[in-house]
């Protein structure tokens, strides 16, 4: 049977539009501070959840809701099973966004929202290549799961939960990196360094606030400090001074003894923190040349000199690479400090590759760490994942790639960690395209209309090659 995969997938633009529209305009962000029985992550992602799921229903698919934190699509028949690894979760939109991040927006041929391109663009572009299958009638030997988490920014919890129920896939793929295909993922942990600090009279910083989400290099940092026990003209003259000198925003605003600035940098995915500037590291930088108190110095100093622009963890005494997986990254994105606490915290995004663990990498930060700190392992950590490039799965994933886009290059790994890494046999595959900018974690995102379309034929003869 002759497949003309772009003629078929050019069919399906409209409603991977609306579709996709629709789910945009969900803000599925993990929130468990509003969570419930029905919603153990919060009703946004639940929501979003059964919106992706009702478009299996819709269009004559098998499909199973696993607890409001999961669920999955399926077709076909057999005892293995391809999985199919997506989100419908999102990021906190952020600062910085022209449109309404829960708004999808239709502009010079791209579509605008959060999630556009991580991983609602991607995921749906991946389930209407599925569609084009079962619309088709093709023969198929193996069943497909197309499954769907709504926490994969975060805990993982959802689809953790979902491989305890549910039969776990043998092998699959998760459209959720970039092109050609990611059968390597590095490590991801965060370290959570704390500062013990008694109250202080004498303190000119009242707080010091950054960072939306761990794996987010955050784009605005804030600083509360006591007007009285400053000059504040002459910290306005100087931190003006500064932001102009690193091409960076600031703002300054003063009312109630306090003297409040904020500065503005560029958010980023933290899997590459050399992509965005990070606010926090800047304005603690700033900030040490006001005559600080010593508990002040300890915080903001150790964020100067050890944290700010440190990308490959060398100041930590964490710095290493490796021949396949390359170098592990270091991003430091949650700031906590108030002067009426007890103590201060950090948290610091690690990305690396295989040949360290964990409790290695968190006993080095200890050697470096300033008096009064200490270093723990912070929430869901993930061991580094690797899949052989002479993997079948591999090879039929790249074949169908490169049978529809023109690029031979190899498969690599990278520093973002996705659902691939849940199965033994699991890689990324797509959808960032060679040359397009990346817009994950950052204002703006989007993608490309033309390439979501493009996508429905990769990933419907991917699949195809799979389990027919």
């Amino acid at each position: 049977m002759s497949i003309d995969w772009k003629k078929d997938s050019e069919k399906y633009r409209d409603d991977l539009i609306k579709d996709l529209t629709d789910l945009v305009n969900i803000e599925s962000v993990r929130d468990v501070e509003h969570k419930t029985d029905d919603y153990p992550l919060g009703p946004g992602v639940s929501k979003a959840l059964k919106q992706v799921l009702g478009y299996g229903e819709r269009d004559g698919f098998v499909t199973k809701n696993v607890e409001n934190v999961a669920g999955h699509i399926e077709y076909g028949q057999g005892d293995d099973i391809l999985g199919v690894l997506g989100h419908v979760d999102v990021v906190p939109a952020g600062d910085g966004w022209v449109t309404d991040p829960f708004t999808a927006t239709i502009k010079d041929g791209k579509i605008y929202g959060r999630g556009t391109s991580d991983d609602k663009g991607p995921s749906l572009a991946a389930y209407y290549g599925l569609k084009l299958i079962k619309d088709l009638g093709l023969p198929v030997s193996k069943k497909v799961r197309f499954i769907f988490g709504t926490d994969e920014e975060s805990e993982w919890y959802g689809i953790t939960r979902y491989m305890q129920v549910e039969k776990k896939p043998e092998y699959g793929f998760s459209p959720d990196a970039e092109f050609p295909l990611i059968n390597g993922e590095k490590g991801i942990v965060s370290f959570k360094i704390t500062f013990d600090q008694a109250n202080d009279d004498q303190a000119i910083v009242k707080s010091f606030t950054s960072g939306v989400r761990v794996n987010m290099v955050p784009q605005t940092a804030t600083v509360v400090l006591n007007a009285d026990k400053i000059d504040v003209e002459a910290v306005r003259s100087s931190f003006t001074d500064f932001v102009a000198d690193d091409k960076l925003s600031g703002d300054i605003v003063e009312g109630n003894g306090e003297l409040t600035l904020t500065l503005t940098g560029k958010g980023s995915h933290a899997m590459d923190p050399k992509e965005g500037v990070n606010s926090a590291t800047y304005l603690a930088t700033y900030l040490t040349s006001l005559n600080l108190n010593d508990k002040e110095k300890n915080y903001f100093s150790f964020i100067s000199n050890t944290l700010h622009l440190d990308f490959d963890g060398k100041n930590l005494n964490i710095a290493y690479s490796d021949a396949t997986m390359g170098p592990l990254t270091a991003s430091p994105d949650i700031y906590e400090y108030n002067e009426k606490q007890d103590s201060a915290n950090i948290l610091v995004n690690v990305r690396y590759p295989k040949g360290k663990t964990d409790e290695e990498l968190v006993n080095n930060i200890s050697e470096v760490l300033p008096e009064h700190a200490s270093a723990i392992v912070d929430g869901h950590a993930q061991p580094p994942h690797f899949v052989s490039a002479d993997d079948e799965l591999v090879a039929n994933l790249l074949a169908a790639y490169r049978d529809h886009y023109d690029d031979n290059s190899e498969p690599m790994s990278i520093g973002g960690g996705t659902y691939g890494r849940m199965l033994d046999r699991g890689v990324a595959f797509g959808g960032l395209l060679p040359g397009r900018e990346n817009v994950m974690h950052q204002a703006n995102e989007y993608m490309i209309i033309d390439d979501l379309v493009l996508l429905i034929e990769i990933y419907a003869d991917a699949i195809y090659r799979l389990i027919k």
